[in-house]
């Protein structure tokens, strides 16, 4: 166990360990490996905001207009998001608990579905209507869909269908091709564990036990991941500390974010990037806590529909609503205290609204976002 980690080096470990300097795109999802997605654009969706922190000149769009070209997946680790095919290996195959001998065999509609997938190619789910009427289904949420989306979802969930880009925010499915051999299910455990610890590090271990449950739900296959913890603990693939009565964990291979001083600048996170991701690291680090409020009704938002945490050095301070009125950016930050009275404060808050500006403003037509930019 790392001994005499302060909280300051926590929060420092933190920032630096996720907010590398920016990359090209494929560079970016190769470092993290996962991110999260999000349907809502309140000033553009998650996964953009996230990736805009962290790639050299994007834009809200790029990663859509880049996902076919650079072969990415969508699939479900600890959220629904976007990955490199090297996560999503990780994942399959995934058991049937219900099937023969633990394999999925596609039955009734969603054999059709597949079927009719095979035989036309990438297919949005409104082409399934007319060939499959648009009867209802219970789904996951005790709400109803349709009964073929809900067939396209488990056919993605269990490797026989991929999403193949997206038209307007909707998935449009594609068969999979045949995977590679599958590493032993021990080994893509172990890499599966070490992923979730990056991504989220430094994460209080209470919290990782969270997220890996989420991963083991939907890939049982995985087996138990608790014990996969205390064998790379013991391993040293993972190192620990405490601070302040909490046991944070990070993977031993990274620490290039020693090598960096902290910038004084102002960044304006997705409510799920990874450093803001776990409500009770966000606590602990910096003494307040944060909601996303999108789902809350309105009389009883304290932060706004969907408040952008805002990152002052190695704090985060506040929040900031951020929306585009008549083109125009407009942001009105909320502060956990008071703002800060500095000229740099504001300086750097300016330099990241005009950011967030760029990168909501469209691209020319025509202009690639090559991943080697």
């Amino acid at each position: 166990m790392t001994t005499g980690t302060t909280l300051e080096q926590l929060r420092a470990r933190a920032r630096l360990a996720t907010l590398f300097p920016p990359t090209t795109l494929s560079g970016a999802l190769q470092r993290l490996g996962f991110v999260q997605a999000d349907p809502i654009r309140a000033p553009a969706r998650a996964q953009d905001l996230i990736l805009r922190q962290r790639v050299q000149g994007y834009r809200a769009g790029d990663l859509d207009r880049a996902f076919t070209r650079m072969g990415l997946e969508e699939d479900f680790l600890y959220a629904y998001g976007f990955m490199p095919g090297e996560t999503r290996h990780l994942l399959h195959p995934r058991p049937d608990l219900q099937g023969p001998a633990g394999t999925h065999a596609p039955a009734g509609l969603a054999a059709e579905v597949l079927d009719f997938v095979r035989q036309h190619g990438p297919t949005h789910p409104r082409d399934l209507e007319e060939r499959f009427g648009r009867e209802r289904a219970v789904n996951g949420w005790g709400g109803f869909s349709k009964a073929t989306t809900l067939a396209l979802e488990s056919l993605h969930h269990f490797g026989l269908l991929r999403v193949a880009h997206r038209r307007d925010g909707i998935r449009i499915y594609a068969p999979a091709p045949a995977p590679p051999p599958p590493a032993e299910a021990a080994d893509r455990a172990r890499q599966a564990v070490l992923l979730v610890a990056r991504v989220l590090a430094p994460v209080p271990a209470p919290s990782l036990r969270g997220a890996l449950a989420l991963v083991a739900r939907r890939n049982p296959g995985l087996g138990p991941l608790a014990p996969v913890v205390t064998a790379a603990l013991k391993a040293g693939e993972l190192e620990r500390a405490s601070v302040d009565g909490e046991q944070y964990l990070w993977p031993a291979a990274e620490n290039d974010w020693r090598d960096r001083p902290v910038p004084r600048d102002v960044r304006l996170l997705a409510p799920f990037d990874p450093l803001v991701w776990d409500r009770r690291r966000f606590e602990h680090l910096w003494g307040w806590g944060y909601r996303f409020e999108a789902y809350t009704p309105p009389q009883q938002r304290q932060f706004g529909y969907y408040a952008l945490p805002l990152l002052w050095g190695d704090a985060v301070i506040g929040w900031a609503n951020a929306t585009l009125v008549e083109g125009r950016l407009r942001v009105v930050p909320g502060y956990a205290t008071r703002a800060p009275r500095s000229q740099a404060f504001q300086r750097a808050l300016e330099a990241e609204m005009a950011r967030l500006e760029r990168f909501l403003t469209p691209r020319k037509t025509g202009r690639r976002q090559d991943e080697d930019e």
